[in-house]
Formats: C-alpha cells, sequence, structure tokens
C-alpha cells in the first residue's frame, strides 16, 4: 500500500471540474465522462479488463484463480455535486484501484475476480435523484418516473444519458444477479464530525439513512409591489418560506430518532424587486433511518401544505421524486471488518451514516460494508473538503485487508503483504 500514490492517483482524477471554487464533475456532463474514460485508461494500465454497463457504470475486473466465481467488488462515485469536495466518492474509487496496484505490487492471487466499480448519478445534484447507476444495477431503477426528470437547462436524462453514448431505454440491462457477487466495500469519508471529534481512524456503518424527496409547486398571483396591499397578496414566496418553516419545525420533533428534513432548491418568479412573486418551486428531502419517523414529517408537511392553501389563497402541487428505504448492514461484515481494525491497531467506532450511498442499493445484491475516515471539521460537499494522507492510508489499508480476505488471499500471502506495505 503505497499512500503517496494513492494521493497522487486522487490528485490526478481531480483536475477534471477543478475550479478555485470547487469541485464540479454533475453525472453525465463532458467533464464527469473524462474522468471516468481517464480513471478506465488506469485500470486498463494495472491489467484489469473494463467496461462500461448501460447506466454508465464503470466496471473494472481482475481475475481470481477461479474467473466463474462470484467477485468481490470495491468501488463508489465519481460525480460531484456542484462546487464540492475532491474527497466524497473519488476517494473509495481511487482506493480501490490503490489496492489493485498494491497487490500486483505484491503479486497477490485471489480466489475470487476483484472488481472495481465507479457508479454513475451518484449525488443528485443534476436532476435531483441520487445513485442512479447502483439503483439500475441491483434492479431497482424506477425508469417511468426518471423519465420525467430534467436538470435546470432543461435536459432530460435520456437527453444526458444519449450525450454520453448510452440509451436510457436499456438501462435495465444493468441489473445484476443476487449470486454475481459475494461481497461489496465502499469506502467514504464520513461527512460529518463524529470521527475526528472522538480522535478515531475509522467508522463502520452498521445501516444507512435513506432520503425522501419532493418538488413542491406553488402559485400565486403576481402584482405590483407598491401598489397591492398587504392583505390582497397572494405571494408565492411567502407560501414557500412558510412551508420550509414548518418543516424544520416538523424534523426537530424527530430529533431523538436523528430524522432530519432540508430544503435545498428555492426558486422564485418572476424574480424582480418590484413584483410580488407569482410562483415558487421548492425541492426538499427528508432523511434518516426510521421509516415511522420520516413518514410523521412528510404527514406534517402536506399538513402545513393545506393549511397554506386555505389561508395564503395559493395553488400548491408537489411530486414525490423518491422514497427510499433505511438499510441494514450485514453484520458478519461489520464483524469481520471490526476484528480487521483489531488487527491491525485502528481505532474504530460502529456508527450509523446519515448520508446516502451507493452501498445501500448494493446491500439488496451481497453483503456490504461501508468504512468511513475522518472528514476535518465535518466539512463535505464543499471545496473546504479535506482528509489527511494518513487518515486516507489507514481508511485504504482496512479496505486492502477486507478484500484480500473476502477474495480469498491464502493467509501467508497476507502476512507477508502486511509486513511489506509502503506507507
Amino acid at each position: 500500500m503505497d499512500a503517496k500514490r494513492l494521493e497522487n492517483t486522487l490528485m490526478a482524477i481531480n483536475q477534471f471540474g477543478y475550479s478555485d471554487k470547487g469541485m464540479t464533475r454533475l453525472a453525465y456532463s463532458e467533464i464527469e465522462r473524462q474522468a471516468v474514460e481517464h480513471f478506465a485508461g488506469l485500470c486498463r494500465q494495472a491489467g484489469m479488463t473494463v467496461c462500461i454497463d448501460a447506466s454508465g457504470n464503470l466496471i473494472a475486473r481482475r481475475e481470481g484463480r477461479h474467473p466463474d466465481w462470484p467477485a468481490v467488488a470495491v468501488g463508489s462515485h465519481l460525480d460531484t455535486v456542484i462546487q464540492g469536495g475532491g474527497y466524497d466518492g473519488a476517494l473509495g474509487v481511487v482506493a480501490a484501484l490503490e489496492v489493485i496496484y498494491s497487490m500486483n505490487d505484491g503479486q497477490i492471487e485471489t480466489d475470487h475476480p476483484v472488481e472495481i466499480i465507479a457508479f454513475a448519478c451518484e449525488e443528485s445534484s443534476r436532476f435531483g435523484v441520487s445513485t442512479v447507476g447502483s439503483k439500475a444495477m441491483a434492479g431497482i431503477l424506477d425508469k417511468e418516473k426518471l423519465s420525467g426528470l430534467t436538470d435546470r437547462d432543461g435536459r432530460s436524462m435520456a437527453e444526458a444519458f444519449s450525450d454520453c453514448g448510452l440509451d436510457f431505454e436499456s438501462v435495465e440491462q444493468s441489473a445484476r444477479g443476487r449470486g454475481e457477487l459475494k461481497a461489496f466495500f465502499e469506502l467514504h469519508i464520513e461527512q460529518g464530525p463524529v470521527l475526528e471529534n472522538e480522535g478515531l481512524q475509522i467508522g463502520l456503518a452498521t445501516g444507512i439513512a435513506a432520503p425522501s424527496r419532493y418538488e413542491v409547486h406553488i402559485q400565486g398571483h403576481a402584482s405590483h409591489s407598491g401598489t397591492t396591499p398587504m392583505n390582497g397578496r397572494h405571494d408565492a414566496f411567502l407560501g414557500a418560506a412558510e412551508l420550509s418553516l414548518e418543516l424544520e419545525k416538523a424534523a426537530k420533533l424527530e430529533v431523538a430518532y436523528g430524522t432530519v428534513a432540508t430544503v435545498g432548491v428555492c426558486e422564485v418568479k418572476p424574480g424582480a424587486m418590484n413584483v410580488v412573486p407569482d410562483a415558487a418551486e421548492l425541492k426538499l428531502e427528508i432523511r434518516g433511518t426510521s421509516v415511522e419517523s420520516k413518514n410523521r414529517v412528510v404527514d406534517r408537511l402536506f399538513a402545513a401544505i393545506e393549511e397554506a392553501k386555505s389561508t395564503r389563497g395559493l395553488q400548491i402541487t408537489f411530486r414525490q421524486l423518491s422514497n427510499e428505504m433505511p438499510v441494514h448492514l450485514d453484520s458478519e461484515v461489520i464483524e469481520s471488518l471490526s476484528r480487521l481494525c483489531a488487527q491491525e491497531g485502528f481505532s474504530y467506532r460502529r456508527m450509523p451514516s446519515g448520508a446516502g450511498h451507493d452501498a445501500m442499493n448494493m446491500a439488496l445484491l451481497c453483503p456490504t460494508g461501508l468504512i468511513f475516515v475522518p472528514s476535518k471539521d465535518g466539512v463535505s460537499h464543499h471545496r473546504d473538503e479535506f482528509t489527511s494522507v494518513e487518515q486516507l492510508a489507514a481508511g485504504a489499508i482496512l479496505l486492502e485487508q477486507a478484500i484480500l480476505q473476502w477474495a480469498g488471499a491464502s493467509s501467508s500471502q497476507q502476512e507477508v503483504y502486511r509486513t511489506e506495505r509502503v506507507l
């Protein structure tokens, strides 16, 4: 394991979409596909076979002694939010390649094939729906719902697929059977402050919170801001603001369950200072590990919508963009990762994941593990996102040992390999 090589590979990937305002590699964009192709080239140079499936997932494969046995898969995603950081997603993909590099350096053979997967469209920033590639691979993608989605430029997902040489109508072909993969592992930054605050090197996710996402359209009536009395207005923005505050109140009532709610987008039209807003659109999510708690927040939101329609004279419609179920990760995988942390002398804790990850969909296909490393100051989805190379190395070493164990490297090879690592 060469931590400097890992860091250099990560820096090379992050030349794609870099600016001083942050990293922007939106799903199915030209710059994101360039990053995917660059990574594909690195995998080929490492002796792996590479393909892009029907949903745009990159799959690179290193054969094992038994090519017909189920593969052990590892990976994450290369797309980012708008002006995001350089570690979210990309770390897991690059660390997976470093494991392959290290196995090649040590001439390590495994019984099972090992696959790296760089999932497409993990982030919701472009189309308002997340983990598209891993949903497609798990066979749970709702193509009909996705077909109506557009980005900020009005381009549909089918058009975005076409831009990348993909056929949206064939997306179901990405689905894989339950017997194809033995296990899946994802290394990711925590995106929160817990590990840093507690001085720990590793987090082992026990479960993953899931979001329910909605789009809310509020129709008022535009009028002159100087001549329309306050009690005669149908202000779409104030209706949007009221719903946002009511959503916050609803989520705070669920603090014991860890449920959170966020209004991430608010667009107001016509957008002039001297015009009472005619229309507003909200995009929001409610996220948690308790389905019952999430549903209570949704019920309070719907009640607030009915109240705003009545008291403010507004027309309000809403559309559910997604409703994902929380996932509890495999206990055998968690136990094996715990033993490996003890073996390597890493401090760790078990913890839920408040953020969604591709691992939540892969858990429907095979036993799945999600490993966290600290995020400085808990910052993520921002240009200041940072994890030190020493922290990256700890996560990569744990990932490496998990792959060797689950893919069936001999115990003697693993022991020699451990003593020869370059850190």
